[in-house]
């Protein structure tokens, strides 16, 4: 099988935010290419991602004529990681962030204004900008192989979900409660805001409006999918099935508080979009006969998400970090286990990293028939 055929299902992959756990994706995906004949086109002629999932669907599209090269391209990068590659962590940098704080709040922001953010993700842009080639990713776009691409960010300004879609098919921009979808060629600019998580980093401007994650108030992360004609959507998660209980015999501290914040903000609504989704398809055959209303139809959905959970990697690679953000962490409260879940979305270093892509080829491999037969894999 070469990739989309005329006549068979439209295939769209939804890649969630998730900080460093989205190399779990990484390992999902190197297990789907190897199961195709060498050489094998992308599968995929939709692809939407958030935040990290953002960048790894453009890397996707810069690879379209060859899923293996493209899961190669990314496993280079995610089997290779050092946090200094994602935002500035020398024990300088993180002084000088930290006393800049503390100057900032100690003088009511007279002598120093308050930081734009926590932490310098400058060095994520010089890394997107030397292994994602935008000009071949706007031709695979443009002769079809994806024919879309939807990046998800947060605008400061309305408060929306703005999904930023460059495609090749008829677009119709669509406008909904707190979400919209626009056409546009999709460059650096469109990956940072996606990744640019409240706090942590800087809001990104474009065109004169600042950006933020796109998880911040993506309530629909299937939405772009469908709007751009999916009739099945394959979803790689970040997050184990279930919840996680916390520690209920203590008050949680900051690092707990927030690593609670980043889990809902990159899954929660996936899964309240899922189930919506669910429902409708449910519903859809009791309708009466004719047209569905309002245009619905029967999205089919299958979601592949870890089976351990990615905080316990954490706890165990927590060595592999810098000093100076573990000692970050330790003043936030992440000690021990009450630590993993901030952890597991900062802890860009390859021993983790690695332990997650081995992970997503696993669970992967686990159901490969259930996969290989959603994707029409011959």
């Amino acid at each position: 099988m070469n990739g989309p055929q005329a006549g068979r299902p439209r295939i769209a992959l939804v890649l969630p935010g998730g900080g460093a756990r989205s190399a779990y994706q990484v390992g999902v995906l190197q297990a789907i290419a190897s199961w195709y004949p060498p050489r094998s086109r992308l599968p995929f002629p939709i692809l939407c991602g958030t935040s990290a999932g953002a960048i790894n669907a453009a890397v996707l599209a810069t690879h379209p004529r060859c899923i293996g090269a493209a899961t190669d391209a990314l496993v280079r990068v995610w089997g290779g990681f050092r946090v200094g590659q994602v935002f500035r962590a020398g024990k300088l940098d993180m002084l000088q962030s930290g006393l800049r704080l503390v100057v900032a709040l100690l003088t009511g922001g007279w002598l120093l204004p308050m930081p734009r953010a926590l932490l310098d993700n400058s060095p994520l842009r010089a890394l997107l900008v030397k292994n994602i080639n935008f000009a071949r990713l706007h031709r695979a776009i443009a002769t079809g192989l994806p024919d879309s691409l939807a990046v998800t960010a947060t605008s400061l300004i309305s408060g929306e979900s703005v999904a930023f879609v460059e495609t090749s098919r008829p677009f119709m921009p669509w406008e909904r409660f707190s979400r919209r979808g626009i056409a546009t060629t999709l460059d650096v600019d469109h990956l940072m805001a996606s990744v640019a998580i409240p706090l942590l980093f800087p809001a990104v401007e474009m065109a004169g409006v600042f950006y933020s994650d796109g998880a911040v108030r993506q309530s629909t992360p299937l939405a772009s999918a469908i709007h751009l004609g999916a009739d099945r959507i394959l979803v790689i998660g970040v997050r184990p099935p279930g919840h996680v209980r916390a520690d209920a015999a203590n008050p949680p501290n900051m690092a707990e508080q927030f690593g609670f914040l980043l889990d809902s903000l990159f899954m929660e609504g996936l899964q309240a979009d899922l189930e919506r989704l669910n429902r409708i398809n449910a519903l859809l055959p009791h309708c009466h006969s004719g047209p569905a209303p309002l245009g619905m139809r029967h999205v089919e959905t299958l979601v592949v998400q870890p089976e351990a959970d990615p905080a316990e990697s954490a706890i165990a690679h927590r060595g592999s970090m810098p000093s100076s953000l573990r000692a970050l962490l330790r003043i936030l409260g992440a000690r021990g286990a009450r630590g993993g879940k901030l952890m597991s979305y900062l802890l860009f270093e390859a021993p983790y990293t690695r332990e997650l892509i081995a992970a997503g080829v696993r669970d992967a491999n686990a159901r490969r028939t259930e996969i290989a037969g959603f994707l029409g894999l011959d």
